[in-house]
């Protein structure tokens, strides 16, 4: 029987909302084994004059925890 576990992690990109995801999961895939999946919780952007400077994701990240 396999036995799961989440992660909540934030990511930021100033390119976009997809480049923060991306950050955001080669950042987990450092340290976390076993990730079999992801779930978008957030989604915001800084705005500084009238346009975004930063987009912000917040994300679970599933994986399986080794072991018997």
């Amino acid at each position: 029987m396999a036995v799961a576990r989440v992660t909540r992690v934030t990511a930021s990109s100033t390119i976009g909302f997809e480049d923060a995801i991306r950050k955001g999961l080669d950042r987990a895939n450092k340290t976390l084994r076993g990730i079999t999946g992801l779930r978008i919780v957030e989604q915001k952007a800084k705005v500084e004059n009238g346009k975004i400077s930063e987009y912000r994701v917040t994300m679970d990240i599933n994986f399986i925890l080794e072991g018997t």
